[in-house]
């Protein structure tokens, strides 16, 4: 759909304008998206249907990074900047901006995976004192399967004589009465055995109770530990951020230990890699990557937090600023700008 903006008070305004306005880009789907030397996406379909209405053409210089962008602009190499711009008061201190056309904030991106692999349960049962108890329990059990051994090879002629077969034996009697209370052999001591016997089968339901239950802990307690819902699970974590995009800026008044990157790809990459343990950006920019890749174990999570607002950028006291507000507004007065969000993200929110 084509979108019909309103010839709202720029005739006279742009009789004199060039022809072409250079416009910087920072690539950031589904906002700005570049396929070859084509930009679109819907801060592109947005700004070049203002340009139409203002009777000009756009030339696009592409940018690495929001912070480069503003940059530019401030330094007139680029007469407006199109993409995902987060108004702030630091940048309105340096450019101005239209209208405000989408109302967004940042989100967690993390990623799905099993956080209770062997290692982690293995160092969290180390952590937690009970891997030295089960070492103990392992020593033990050698030692009684060695005396247990040395024992029917002298009372049970039916024993095997090969040691390797004995002690193969003897270790599998064990076992047996420690993790079924059943015994294998006959009973050679009468009572005393029936004795023994029955104290081995509470010792033994005691170690599979201790063991399931410090290894159920320590599985729990890793879920816990790993779960990231919201900005309050940060500290402590490595958040990777775009390099000088509202959610760096954000994340560092927070204290949180920062790497910042120069695209969302390589951000993603990083957190698959597991070099860091979660993403900070642009909610809208994250849900899109999320959809766009469903092969992905990526989850957006938690809720909305530092809530912002997109607009386009402009030196100070470029006319086109007050030009592009109204079309922004008549467009927003009819509907169409709803229509075109539900185009990107199947809703005008």
């Amino acid at each position: 759909m084509s979108l019909g903006w309103a010839n709202v008070g720029v005739a006279q305004e742009t009789a004199d304008s060039p022809s072409t306005i250079t416009a910087g880009v920072y690539v950031s789907p589904p906002f700005v998206t570049k396929e070859g030397e084509r930009y679109s996406g819907m801060a592109i379909e947005l700004w070049e249907a203002a340009a139409k209405t203002l009777g000009r053409t756009t030339e696009y210089r592409e940018y690495p990074s929001f912070e480069a962008l503003i940059s530019a602009i401030e330094a007139g190499e680029a007469e407006v900047g199109v993409s995902n711009l987060t108004i702030t008061r630091d940048r309105a201190q340096r450019v101005s901006f239209s209208q405000p056309w989408y109302d967004a904030g940042l989100r967690l991106m993390i990623a799905d995976k099993d956080t209770s692999g062997f290692w982690q349960v293995l160092g969290g049962l180390e952590a937690a004192g009970h891997l030295r108890a089960m070492l103990w329990m392992v020593i033990f059990i050698l030692t009684a399967t060695v005396l247990l051994a040395l024992f029917y090879r002298r009372f049970d002629r039916s024993f095997p004589r090969k040691w390797h077969v004995g002690l193969a034996e003897s270790f599998y009697e064990v076992m047996s009465v420690a993790t079924s209370g059943k015994i294998t052999r006959p009973n050679i001591l009468g009572w005393l055995g029936r004795i023994s016997g029955g104290l081995w089968m509470v010792c033994g339901v005691a170690v599979i109770a201790y063991v399931t239950s410090s290894v159920t802990s320590v599985m729990t307690a890793l879920s816990l530990t790993h779960q990231i819902n919201s900005i309050a699970d940060l500290p402590g974590r490595s958040v990777g951020v775009l390099t000088g995009s509202v959610a760096e800026t954000y994340s560092q008044e927070l204290r949180l230990g920062v790497r910042d990157f120069p695209d969302t790809e390589q951000t993603v990459a990083a957190l698959l890699d597991e070099e860091i343990d979660v993403i900070v950006g642009d909610a809208p920019v994250l849900e899109y990557y999320v959809h766009s890749n469903p092969q992905l174990p990526l989850s957006v999570v938690g809720p909305i937090f530092h809530p912002d607002k997109y607009g386009f950028a402009f030196r100070h006291d470029d006319p086109m600023v007050r030009q592009v507000t109204l079309q922004i507004l008549a467009h927003q007065e009819r509907g169409e700008l709803g229509i075109l969000r539900r185009k990107y993200f199947g809703s005008d929110r």
